[in-house]
């Protein structure tokens, strides 16, 4: 009879706890861990949006930089190392939840199985940009002068990045050949496509403008499928010879998997609201990004699912597949 009671009391004093944290949440401050360098696009996007959030929830949303493992590391200590109780997020790009399944021979967490999705709210786009020097004005130009015999080499941010990946789709898609340069980062690719070293790259459209205003570089089309609001007069790849191409980044917010779904979808309704706002869109579109109204947390996990096929083969097809 004793132990009876003690299990019924266990048991309400379980369903009464989890009442009262579904009321209350959060009632401590939210960590944002964004996996990514200070000063970044995401970096600067999600402490933007911080504040807003903090107001909206009555806590503070506090945002921790944790660099290293090209996002494995954040992605690995929000996964394995904090409690399921939505106090830790992760801000994730694209990658991290879908070609690191792929290009990693062992990772050290599940893109698919150990988050749960809380809001996508951006979609990072890119302006395919070739040398100006090169008789290349357009699609077809591009397609005319490889299968002509020019050579045609391309620059991106690294083994696996998304412009490496876009490129790769472009290319197959236009039945080409093209050679892969890597770089470091955005700035060296296309310092040496302006150099002439490399003919074209898919460029960040926030540092591309005042290049191709200066005539140094020349833009094909952008990898979105709906044009750039700071590039309005670039048109998408998919509109000018590349039908049904996008090849986009993105950022994802999400909680470890095993987060309570009241408090996921408390989450989600904060970040939708705080999306929607004029001056984070209006910051959004000024960096060159295309904002989300985030679809629901159901929406979101079949988007992942999606995601993670279509990028599976673009790896695959790339022989790039366990590389690292």
């Amino acid at each position: 009879m004793l132990l009876r009671n003690i299990l019924a009391a266990i048991a309400v004093s379980l369903c009464f706890g989890g009442a009262v944290s579904a009321e209350t949440f959060p009632s401590r401050p939210v960590m944002l861990v964004v996996p990514l360098g200070a000063g970044g696009a995401m970096d600067v996007i999600i402490r933007t949006m911080a504040p807003k959030l903090t107001e909206l929830l009555g806590q503070p949303m506090v945002v921790e930089n944790k660099t290293g493992g090209g996002t494995v590391t954040a992605a690995q200590y929000v996964a394995k190392s904090v409690a399921p109780d939505g106090y830790t997020l992760l801000v994730a790009p694209s990658g991290t939840l879908t070609t690191n399944a792929v290009l990693y021979k062992t990772l050290p967490y599940d893109p698919l199985h150990d988050f749960v999705p809380i809001a996508l709210y951006t979609k990072v786009p890119f302006v395919l940009v070739v040398n100006s020097s090169l008789p290349i004005n357009n699609v077809a130009d591009l397609v005319r002068y490889a299968k002509e015999g020019g050579k045609l080499s391309y620059a991106s941010t690294g083994t696996g990045a998304v412009p490496h990946l876009a490129t790769e789709l472009l290319r197959n898609a236009l039945g080409i050949e093209m050679t892969h340069v890597p770089y470091r980062g955005a700035p060296q690719a296309l310092t040496d496509v302006l150099a002439g070293h490399v003919q074209l790259t898919f460029a960040d459209p926030s540092i591309a403008p005042p290049m191709l205003k200066d005539g140094k570089v020349r833009a094909l089309g952008v990898s979105s499928l709906s044009r750039i609001g700071i590039m309005p007069d670039v048109p998408p790849l998919a509109e000018v010879g590349v039908p049904g191409f996008e090849a986009v980044s993105w950022h994802m917010v999400v909680a470890p998997i095993g987060t309570p779904p009241d408090v996921v979808e408390k989450l989600h309704a904060a970040f939708k609201t705080v999306g929607k706002l004029p001056e984070i869109q209006e910051r959004l579109v000024g960096m060159g990004l295309i904002p989300i109204d985030t679809p629901s947390v159901t929406e979101l996990k079949k988007f992942l699912d999606a995601e993670m096929v279509k990028w599976r083969q673009q790896v695959e097809k790339a022989g790039i597949a366990g590389s690292m």
